[in-house]
């Protein structure tokens, strides 16, 4: 294959998981808790006997930028924020912990506390179940707090504390469900540490720390480099052409 055809089909491969990435960033603009994604390549050389000149473009190890988002205030008792660093535990669909910003919180019919998801909670003994009550209370440090049905004022117990844990965000992957996990981790395996020193603050959600002009930008730049490439492969395609038309003749 012509060294310049395959550079420039290489780079508009590229150049299409890159703009697939930045869409779903700006997809989940308004997603609450929502971590926005990076995307960066590198030129690698082919190796073998007929390719020594040829180099692709290679996907590097994705990320995600861990910055907070703005708090955004509800009013509602249980919508939850974690000021700076940190993430809520919740239970994923594999039946594994995994971690989100996501503190749109509620209880559903079972007593599960839920976050908008439908994704429960986990606290220090697992699940987080909260027994029917008259008013809840989610505090600063993550110690849930009820009275309990048909109880005075004054009958204030404690349920359970949410599990709060802050990883190292290099030790951190992203799922294809929107979710965080250790990397590396495999079932069973125990999970982040429990970090006493985060806050919560209620009343507020997070949300995402996608900023939608950026990401537009990074959009319609990455359809421009791809109708580049393209064209450059047009272009690569008729001077093959033109050239064999030119031994042909010979």
């Amino acid at each position: 294959m012509d060294r310049a055809l395959y550079i420039a089909m290489s780079g508009a491969k590229q150049n299409v998981v890159s703009q697939a990435a930045h869409a779903n960033n700006l997809a989940n603009a308004s997603t609450t808790g929502f971590r926005s994604d990076y995307t960066q390549s590198r030129a690698q050389p082919v190796f073998g006997d007929h390719f020594p000149t040829r180099a692709f473009a290679m996907a590097e190890r994705p990320a995600s930028d861990f910055r907070q988002g703005p708090l955004q205030q509800t009013g509602r008792q249980m919508d939850v924020a974690i000021e700076g660093p940190g993430w809520f535990v919740v239970q994923g669909a594999d039946g594994e912990e995994a971690y989100t910003r996501a503190g749109d919180l509620s209880v559903d019919p079972q007593g599960r506390l839920i976050n908008a998801r439908g994704l429960q909670l986990l606290g220090d003994a697992g699940p987080i179940v909260i027994p029917p009550f008259e008013a809840i209370e989610i505090a600063r440090d993550g110690i849930i707090s009820i009275r309990p049905q048909g109880e005075g004022a004054a009958a204030v117990a404690e349920v359970v504390q949410m599990r709060l844990v802050n990883p190292n965000g290099q030790n951190l992957e992203k799922g294809t469900d929107g979710l965080f996990r250790l990397r590396g981790r495999q079932p069973g395996d125990p999970g982040a540490n429990v970090d006493p020193n985060m806050s919560l603050v209620s009343g507020f959600v997070e949300g995402s720390n996608v900023n939608a002009v950026t990401e537009l930008t990074q959009v319609l730049a990455m359809n421009r480099q791809y109708e580049m490439q393209v064209k450059l492969m047009k272009t690569a395609d008729e001077n093959s052409a033109a050239a064999t038309q030119l031994l042909s003749a010979q």
